[in-house]
């Protein structure tokens, strides 16, 4: 990564001498260039299939570039980054960034309301800024449950040097994917779900793409690779902890040590320390441990189903190992125990609601990120979207939201807007349930540009579901069980509730939060539970400025791809290979300028 500073007068007239027989007009447009432009990070992604064994049965998972999990996206607030992904795999291919809050940019979302797939063989590049932003995030594959075969990686956006975190600098980072696994692939789980079957429970859980330690012998087979983490005595680390996983609610614990939680999806939060913490699909969080025990022996690091019938889902954990490097000994003996309030549900929310927003703190800007008064706006329109178990709809099991089963249109949203495509899509999304039959439809929400809306996620399916909204992070308010009503909202947190990007609804309650409509795009509003997700349990936000004169949406980038109706202006593969180096010039022409506008500041 590169980072600029510069200090005035001297080093500028150093580097003026330096050039001085370039022509003056030649000059202006440099220091204009390196004062203008952001830096930037690239990559290139290759997904492909490669054979893995994490929990000792060969099977097939997608890699990204021959790794499994994906390698570490590194960037700092403001930066563009720059993806170049390449589809090896045998079908169509998005990838998608949760959390990043893309400013005016749904085109680079990667999901299939706002994208044409990449076809396998072909590859597209992602460019997009992460403007006002930190925090940890991971990518992944957004189609047809790929997800459930991997593909995923950790995003971190850090805060530039000059904005203070508020705790001291850890001494080291720690990633850490949890996620439920499978041991058969995505086509498996999409086959069974496109017969009516249900996923069943997993056949474990991995920690960053390996199988538990063997701390039973009944339960984990001899030989299963599985995560050593070393640590040093006296030091803190940051954990960032994300649940990439298909469907199941985790617990994440660490024997004999603390998890002070400091931030969740790019929002520093209240201190607290917990002994576990509950991670729901799709979320992720960081904390800061300490490790501050004697070392006789190594330590279990855990990561076990959630709010599912214990007694069945026994082999549903993922065990990790923490080593010490004075340890005297491996770890031995029981795994340190789950929370008991499985069936005692008014318990079980307490540790949601206590998770706050650190109201003096700065965020990726230097002002508090509680300096928002979100309590003392009016409400402009309130939506109630209500889930439900999935239903037969013309023959086959769909998931619903408000009774319509959300169907991926041939030609993307935007798209068939700036073409006048026709028919494509419906702006006719209700904003409560209507109680009629379930159907199948392309149905978006028609919402208002710079309203200040209010989401009640009602949740009447009888799973924990995760919901995630694409392009924006919302202010957690509200949390209970039953149904909502109007008067819940005077027990709404108006001053410092958690803001993010994907929240947990528990089956037979309801989740209440409160957005600002200030990102113009096409926007996608899901759950991350992967099943759901597959059978239709979704929709999009449609945010339009009615005076839109080019300020407020990026235009289509040029290397836009075409589907559906627009198929005739896809370029052909040729081109697009062309395209892609010039996309590789053009980022080699934006490292060559940053390296450049470094020794105009830096050299003396």
């Amino acid at each position: 990564m590169v980072e600029f500073s510069y200090n005035s007068k001297p080093i500028l007239s150093m580097a003026l001498s330096r050039f001085s027989l370039l022509p003056l007009i030649h000059i202006a447009l440099f220091t204009t260039l390196c004062f203008a432009a952001d830096p930037s990070v690239s990559y290139e992604f290759r997904l492909s299939y490669i054979t893995a064994s994490p929990l000792g049965v060969p099977q097939q998972v997608i890699a990204v570039n021959g790794e499994f999990p994906g390698p570490i996206i590194n960037a700092t607030t403001n930066y563009v980054v720059i993806v170049n992904v390449w589809n090896d795999l045998d079908e169509n291919l998005l990838m998608t960034w949760p959390g990043i809050q893309m400013r005016r940019d749904s085109w680079q979302d990667g999901v299939r309301g706002t994208n044409c797939p990449i076809p396998p063989k072909e590859n597209f590049t992602y460019n997009f800024q992460v403007k006002d932003q930190i925090g940890s995030f991971f990518y992944f594959p957004s189609l047809n449950l790929q997800r459930a075969s991997g593909g995923f990686g950790s995003f971190i956006i850090n805060n530039r040097e000059i904005i203070p975190i508020p705790f001291s600098q850890p001494d080291g980072d720690i990633i850490l994917l949890i996620g439920d696994w499978y041991t058969q692939n995505h086509t498996a789980l999409r086959t069974a779900l496109d017969s009516g079957k249900d996923l069943g429970m997993p056949d474990g859980v991995l920690i960053n793409g390996k199988g538990p330690y063997r701390y039973n012998t009944t339960l984990v087979p001899d030989g299963i690779e599985y995560e050593t983490i070393q640590v040093d005595p006296g030091k803190t680390y940051r954990l960032r902890v994300h649940n990439v996983g298909t469907s199941t609610s985790l617990n994440f614990r660490i024997q004999g040590h603390n998890l002070l939680l400091v931030e969740t999806e790019g929002y520093y939060t209240s201190q607290q320390n917990y002994t576990n913490f509950d991670i729901h699909v799709g979320q992720s969080y960081s904390f800061l441990v300490t490790m501050d025990q004697n070392a006789t022996s190594d330590y279990y690091i855990v990561a076990s189903a959630r709010f599912v019938n214990e007694s069945l889902w026994q082999r549903v954990i993922g065990v990790a190992v923490l080593h010490y490097s004075n340890s005297k000994g491996p770890v031995s003996g029981p795994l340190p125990e789950a929370p008991s309030d499985v069936y005692n549900q008014w318990a079980a929310m307490t540790q949601p609601r206590s998770i706050k927003q650190n109201t003096t703190a700065s965020g990726a800007r230097p002002n508090p990120q509680g300096s928002f008064h979100y309590g003392q706006i009016n409400i402009t329109e309130t939506y109630v979207l209500r889930s439900l178990p999935p239903v037969t709809i013309d023959g086959k099991q769909r998931a619903t939201v408000n009774d319509i089963s959300f169907v991926n249109p041939d030609t993307p949203i935007r798209l068939a807007d700036l073409h006048k495509v026709k028919g494509a899509y419906k702006l006719d999304f209700p904003n409560m349930p209507l109680n009629r039959p379930p159907k199948m439809d392309i149905s978006v929400i028609n919402a208002t540009y710079k309203g200040f809306i209010q989401v009640i996620l009602q949740n009447n399916d009888t799973k924990m579901l995760s919901f995630h909204m694409d392009g924006y992070s919302f202010f957690v308010v509200g949390m209970d069980w039953g149904v909502w009503t109007e008067d819940k909202k005077s027990s709404y947190n108006n001053w410092d509730a958690i803001s993010r990007s994907t929240v947990e609804v528990y089956p037979g309650g309801w989740t209440a939060v409160l957005v600002s409509l200030d990102n113009v795009g096409i926007w996608n509003l899901r759950v991350e539970n992967l099943d759901r997700w597959y059978l239709g349990h979704e929709t999009y936000m449609r945010i339009i400025n009615p005076e839109e004169n080019g300020a407020t949406e990026m235009a289509p980038p040029d290397n836009v791809r075409y589907c559906g109706a627009l198929q005739s202006l896809q370029k052909n593969s040729t081109h697009s290979s062309a395209t892609s180096i010039l996309a590789g010039k053009s980022v080699v022409f934006s490292s060559l300028l940053i390296a450049l506008c470094s020794s105009f500041f830096i050299f003396g």
